[in-house]
């Protein structure tokens, strides 16, 4: 079911995730992320099979429809970089993980900006090229 205006003034509903419509959400383009990031700090949002095509090493996967079942499994990291496809979803889940009290920024451009500055992928199935799907 694609997104939709919540019932409820304060959000943007999305597969069960409700994001804070004022203001914008904290952004990094990916060329300013730093080179080697903490274990945990990025959070890949997109769903099962654009994960295993291909991923940032070290990433933490959880589907941008699962964040409100599994939020305990979120990482402690200082500052959490959510990353999806094009930045539209990592977008709603970084609103919505302020709005839950984490230092959350979404990555612009996504995976799509990770891949055009040759950052590393990692596919899930060994001996297959990494592709950002």
């Amino acid at each position: 079911m694609p997104g939709r205006l919540s019932t409820r003034p304060e959000g943007w509903q999305y597969r069960g995730v409700t994001t804070p419509m004022h203001g914008r959400v904290p952004e990094v383009a990916p060329e300013e992320l730093p080179t080697q990031l903490p274990e945990g700090a990025l959070l890949d949002v997109r769903e099962n099979d654009e994960w295993s095509a291909g991923h940032a090493p070290d990433a933490v996967h959880i589907p941008m429809n699962e964040i409100p079942q599994r939020l305990d499994e979120i990482p402690d990291a200082e500052r959490l970089y959510v990353i999806c496809r094009s930045g539209g979803r990592s977008s709603k889940v970084t609103a919505y993980l302020n709005a839950s009290g984490w230092d959350a920024v979404n990555v612009q451009r996504g995976m799509n900006g990770w891949s055009a500055l040759g950052r590393p992928l990692v596919a899930e199935e060994p001996n297959t090229e990494p592709y950002v799907l």
